[in-house]
């Protein structure tokens, strides 16, 4: 090993991107040689009349200073190219270990190790805090099905019975067969004809005025306006009332429809 030896190195190492092979025991023979060089120097300086003004001397000691420079330049180039190098096989990549002396070869396997063990506990605290965001999104998704509860049919609000209304709404109306004497309840869908049994006169087919008991019942013949529905007549007969239909109702139905502008009185 010569000075020229290592500035010939430190020319290769600066002009690859990549790091240079280098005989295994490259960095003991740079300290063997720098070893050799303070061994005569020390000789030389014990020789000399004046050690200082020696020109024996100033020479060994600018080849050692000179020396060292170079030696630690390589070191510094080689190690930032070690790392990179480390870093793509810590991440699964090929890397290629020629070419490396023995201490470049321990650091490059350490390095691979620790990169590997530092990867994996930076990247498993990601992984930590995915499922802990996946845990705290689902029981906000619980808690919120808990506080809206059950749907109904139509995927809104608490479900209802027919039996058992929400508080506000309203009660269903009563069954055809049970209706309030004298008043009209109405049904949106189903229209049919008047009764077949009267005529547009008030009377009934025979040609005789309807009687209630036995007496004799007033009669109003009406132009539906709008659709009412089933009437139940205090003639006991059910009514369906569509908007156009012409019938003959007792004075007690016709009127209120008269009074709720759904009919229209006929002379």
């Amino acid at each position: 090993m010569n000075l020229e030896r290592l500035r010939a190195v430190q020319a290769e190492e600066r002009e690859a991107d990549s790091l240079r092979p280098l005989a295994d025991s490259f960095y003991r023979e740079v300290a063997t040689y720098l070893d050799e060089l303070r061994s005569r120097r020390s000789a030389a300086a014990e020789s000399a009349d004046d050690p200082f003004g020696d020109e024996d001397v100033r020479r060994l000691t600018d080849e050692i200073e000179t020396a060292e420079e170079v030696a630690e330049a390589i070191y510094e180039r080689r190690v930032g190219k070690l790392v990179k190098r480390a870093s793509l096989a810590a991440a699964g990549m090929p890397a290629d270990e020629e070419g490396l002396t023995a201490e470049e070869a321990e650091l490059f396997a350490d390095l691979v190790d620790q990169i590997e063990a530092h990867r994996y506990e930076v990247l498993a605290a990601f992984e930590a805090g995915r499922s802990a965001d996946a845990a705290d999104e689902s029981a906000l998704d619980s808690s919120r099905a808990e506080a809206e509860g059950p749907l109904d049919a139509t995927g809104g609000g608490d479900a209802t019975t027919a039996d058992e209304p929400g508080d506000g709404s309203a009660a269903p109306p009563p069954p055809p067969d049970e209706p309030t004497e004298g008043s009209a309840t109405a049904r949106d869908d189903d229209q049919v004809e008047p009764d077949d049994d009267t005529d547009d006169a008030g009377k009934d087919v025979d040609g005789t005025e309807s009687t209630d008991g036995g007496g004799v019942e007033e009669r109003v013949t009406l132009r539906i306006t709008r659709d009412v529905g089933e009437v139940f007549g205090v003639d006991e007969r059910v009514y369906d009332l569509s908007s156009e239909d012409v019938v003959t109702l007792p004075s007690a139905n016709a009127k209120p429809l008269l009074d709720r502008d759904a009919a229209e009185k006929i002379s």
